[in-house]
Formats: C-alpha cells, sequence, structure tokens
C-alpha cells in the first residue's frame, strides 16, 4: 500500500460533501484519510463489481443487538444519502425529521450476523449502543438537504452523551478503500475485514486494550482531560479547541526543530524525489524537485496537519507537509534528519509529543491506526483497500479482555 505523502493529496477531499453545511462536521469528514480514496494507488485497477455484502458482527461482549444501532450515511455523485436496511440509497430529506427533529436512519442488528448490501457511495458505518444517535436533516448553503454529524468532542452536542464510533469506506468501481478511525476520537472498539484479491483486517485491539489506552491517556498529564469517563477520548486538536488542551504544547518542540535546522539540513523524499531543507529567516525552505516553504506551525496546524503544514493537491508542497506533520505527532523530527522514518519503535519516545496517537497505535494487534490526519505516512495508518472486493466485515470486538 503506498503510503499518504506518496499518493495524490485530493483525496483527502473525497467526504468533504459528506458534511456539507452541517453544523457538526468531523475533521476526517473535510480533512479525509486515504480510506476514502476515489481510486486506487498505482494507477489502473480491476473495476469492482455492484454491490459488495457488508456483514455487521456484534462481538462486543457487553451490548446485546437490540441495544446497537447501525447507520451508515454519505454521500453519492454529490448527493447526501443513506442506506436502508434493504439495501438501498435514500437521499437526505428534511422531512425525515420526527417530532423531536431528528431523524431516525437506525438499522436494526440480526441474529449473531446482520447482512446488507452496499452499493457505490463513500461515507461512514456508525455504531451508537445504549441509546440512538440524533442526525438532524437541515438545509445546506445551496438549498440542499444535508446532515448534521455526530460531534462527540463538543459538549453541547446531543450525540455527546452517547457510547458511539465509525468506520469510514469509500466504494465505487476503483473497488474499497476503507478504514477506523481515531482521527476525531476513540470510543468503540471494532475492526474490519476486506476480502477479495487478498484478505486482509485491521483494527483489532489486543486483549484490554481499549481499557489500556484510556489509561494512558489518563497518565499523560497533559493529555489527561481529554479522557471522558468511560465514554471517549477526545483527540487533542479537538481538545485544543475545547479548551481541554494546551494551544501551547508543542511549541518547545517546533522551536527546538527550527533552532536545529537553522544550521543542519532535513531531507524529506516523497515520491517526486528528494527535498533538502532548512530554516531561512523565518520559514522552512526545501529545495529539490520544486522549492517549497513552511512558517512555523502552531500546536493546532501540528495536531490537525492544517494552517501552516496544509498540504495541497500539487505533488509538492502536499507531501513534504505530509511527512513534517507525522514527524512532529510522532516526535522524530530532532533524532531522524532523514525523513519520513519507518520504525515505529522511534515514534512517540519523548515526553513531549503526540501520546493520544501513540496510546491508539499500542493499543491494536498491528500497530496501525488513525491517530490523527497524516498518520498513513510510512503506512501506519488502520486502512485497507482492495481493487476487487468480494465482501467486508465490520465487528464490534471486545470491550473488555
Amino acid at each position: 500500500m503506498t503510503s499518504r505523502h506518496q499518493r495524490p493529496l485530493g483525496r483527502r477531499r473525497l467526504l468533504f460533501a459528506l458534511g456539507g453545511a452541517a453544523v457538526a462536521v468531523p475533521v476526517a469528514a473535510t480533512v479525509a484519510p486515504y480510506a476514502l480514496a476515489g481510486t486506487p494507488a498505482g494507477g489502473d485497477a480491476a473495476a469492482a463489481a455492484g454491490s459488495l455484502p457488508l456483514t455487521i458482527v456484534n462481538g462486543s461482549g457487553s451490548f446485546d443487538n437490540a441495544n446497537v444501532h447501525l447507520y451508515i450515511v454519505g454521500n453519492q455523485d454529490g448527493k447526501q444519502v443513506r442506506l436502508t436496511p434493504e439495501g438501498t440509497l435514500a437521499p437526505i430529506a428534511l422531512s425525515d425529521n420526527g417530532s423531536d427533529g431528528f431523524t431516525d436512519y437506525a438499522i436494526s442488528l440480526s441474529g449473531g450476523e446482520t447482512r446488507l448490501s452496499l452499493p457505490y457511495m463513500s461515507g461512514r458505518i456508525y455504531v451508537a449502543l445504549g441509546e440512538k444517535l440524533k442526525f438532524k436533516a437541515v438545509a445546506d448553503g445551496n438549498g440542499n438537504a444535508a446532515l448534521q454529524y455526530p460531534a462527540g468532542w463538543v459538549e453541547s452536542d446531543p450525540n455527546y452523551p452517547v457510547l458511539h464510533d465509525c468506520a469510514e469506506f469509500t466504494y465505487n468501481a476503483a473497488g474499497m478503500f476503507c478504514n477506523t478511525t481515531m482521527v476525531d476520537m476513540f470510543s468503540v472498539p471494532m475492526s474490519i475485514r476486506l476480502t477479495g484479491a487478498k484478505d486482509q483486517s485491521t483494527g483489532r485491539l489486543k486483549a484490554g486494550g481499549r481499557a489500556a489506552a484510556f489509561a494512558a491517556v489518563r497518565g499523560a498529564e497533559a493529555f489527561a482531560r481529554l479522557v471522558v469517563d468511560d465514554t471517549r477520548i477526545i483527540a487533542p486538536g479537538h481538545g485544543l479547541d475545547a479548551g481541554l488542551f494546551s494551544k501551547d504544547y508543542f511549541a518547545p518542540y517546533v522551536d527546538e526543530v527550527w533552532s536545529t535546522y537553522t544550521g543542519r539540513d532535513l531531507t524529506v523524499t516523497t515520491n517526486a524525489g528528494k527535498f533538502t531543507g532548512r530554516v531561512r529567516g523565518d520559514r522552512f525552505t526545501f529545495d529539490g524537485p520544486a522549492q517549497v516553504s513552511f512558517g512555523k506551525p502552531s500546536t493546532r496546524d501540528v495536531l490537525f496537519c492544517d494552517g501552516n503544514l496544509a498540504a495541497p493537491n500539487d505533488g509538492t508542497t502536499g507531501p513534504v507537509a505530509a511527512v513534517l506533520g507525522a514527524g512532529f505527532n510522532r516526535s522524530t523530527l530532532l533524532s531522524h534528519p532523514e525523513q519520513p522514518t519507518t520504525d515505529p519503535a522511534t515514534f512517540y519516545g519523548t515526553d513531549l509529543t503526540n501520546h493520544y496517537a501513540g496510546a491508539m497505535h499500542k493499543a491494536t494487534e498491528d500497530g496501525k491506526a488513525y491517530g490523527f490526519a497524516f498518520d498513513d505516512v510510512a503506512d501506519f495508518a488502520s486502512y485497507i483497500q482492495d481493487t476487487a472486493p468480494t465482501g467486508i466485515t465490520l465487528t464490534l470486538t471486545p470491550f473488555e479482555g
């Protein structure tokens, strides 16, 4: 699998329409991971055929089927849609709001495994445990019906008390591209299995992994306030916006990177070639296939991989920004003047690092997770794809043990 910094960065925009004008658009909907790819890396591929069997398995061990509510929402051809229990797509409609002001798009689970048929679409598979999610249909800026998505990191959001989480996907003629995500928050342990040309799985936690992740984040003093009881861990970028995380957390590390590379080179290798950079004046400037430069990023820029670390779809600045973003979050830029680094043993090893992302990776069996937007640099994201898929399974894995 080709890592993000070596793929067309335009794929990050895939789910932008999914959020539309919705008030609470999660980060992953606007800074979409490459699981939301429109086409696979590497060019042409065999076409996926028609509807894809989707199986939902409740292996949570803590919630019976009656207390698991499933939602499959997203977009097709630029229009917001949702999957019905019959496997057909229905458009989002303002008239779907009930007397309580919210839609009820929940799909019930049945038996040991719930089997559905997934048509071509990009979107999310949400699961809510114990009670249903409150999706509200609203009119976007163009007058089209759109959904307000759950924002579990916003205390005033009606879904804040609800135990929920999601996986993301794009399924089209090019294949299936899917991932589990912790970019916004982590709450419900789940894994995905994709069959087709290969048999692949990702996202499964180690035994006791959920509790270990909660304990690890709670034990990192600067991150402790991100843990919301036993309900979820809020990603630090959202925590910063909510006043739960320091807006200057990464400032000492950023300052040290700027100071260090004023007097030595940092090299970044992408598919476009090798870029060699030094800090000149107040900007980190790289020469190579093209000259690209970056202003000093804020903590928020580092956590969201945005602002001064934004990655345009230009094949040069974008890939370098992605590698820098990963290096900041993994705290490898000072120790490794050649980027990207590929040895996970070197990640998250300093006191000042993204302990949230580190905890997510440590909790998974394969060591892969989407703890921040460029976590697929060097292929460490919980992402899988297949250009000839035959089925996809989402499993709610055990909360305990």
